[in-house]
């Protein structure tokens, strides 16, 4: 018999979802049954992938999200309880980069950075978390309410890389968070868990691969190839099933053993 995991009833949050990675795991969540909550600052974006997603026969929502704005994410997972139901699953996937040495790191550009990247993922994660806690909290004895938080940190908070120094250091920070956030959620049936994914084409970066600078790091890879977004549908419906919850402060690689 096929092994199979169903997440009907289930309510995904996902920021950063107009596009890449953010897109592929609503797409994949709303498959396994979910409904998705779409969430990010480019609207337009979110409707044509809740337009994607209805005519797959899946359940789709659009809220606008500023990660770097607290009013704003509390505004968005509000209007999104309102509208979808209680969160059961967050994906907290929003994340920028820059490309320069670290000399050359201006205060903008490291503010850029860690105010989506760290702060940003800190304060979604604490307010869906909070709303989590309050229904375990509250919840009839013998009933389960917990929730799945699934932080997207990248290969580079393991294993530091030239020019991108200051993404690879938001990112080991947002590992750190997901063991703190995993220690003291864990006993009310919260299970977070960070995903580093490494190098992957998506629409942002499909044409570098071409390049003589793309070549050139594809060329450094074990396998001498880039993932593609979907092989890592297989983690997130896992990591945000009821079948994951054993699963508590892992930080999970999917990067074809670029950290090794």
């Amino acid at each position: 018999m096929a092994y199979t995991i169903d997440l009907s009833g289930r309510v995904a949050f996902i920021t950063g979802a107009s596009s890449g990675l953010g897109a592929q795991f609503a797409r994949v969540l709303a498959r396994s049954g979910a409904a998705v909550v779409l969430a990010s600052r480019r609207i337009e974006k979110l409707k044509d992938l809740r337009a994607q997603i209805e005519g797959e026969g899946g359940d789709a929502h659009v809220v606008g999200l500023d990660v770097t704005d607290v009013a704003s994410i509390k505004a968005a997972v509000a209007h999104a309880e309102t509208e979808v139901g209680s969160i059961d699953i967050l994906i907290n996937n929003s994340g920028v980069s820059t490309t320069q040495r670290i000399q050359d790191v201006e205060e903008e550009d490291y503010d850029y950075v860690f105010d989506t990247n760290v702060r940003g993922a800190f304060f979604v994660a604490q307010e869906v978390g909070k709303r989590m806690l309050a229904r375990s909290r509250g919840a009839a004895p013998g009933t389960f309410t917990g929730g799945r938080i699934i932080n997207i940190a990248s290969m580079a908070g393991l294993r530091p890389l030239p020019q991108i120094g200051v993404y690879a250091m938001s990112k080991a920070a947002v590992v750190q968070m997901t063991r703190v956030l995993a220690l003291e959620w864990g006993r009310f049936g919260i299970n977070v868990n960070a995903l580093c994914p490494g190098y992957i084409d998506t629409e942002i970066n499909h044409r570098h691969w071409d390049s003589e600078q793309g070549q050139k790091l594809v060329a450094m890879l074990p396998r001498k190839r880039v993932g593609k977004p979907e092989d890592l549908d297989a983690l997130i419906v896992m990591l945000a099933s009821d079948q994951s919850h054993f699963v508590n402060g892992a930080v999970i690689a999917a990067d074809d053993g670029f950290s090794l």
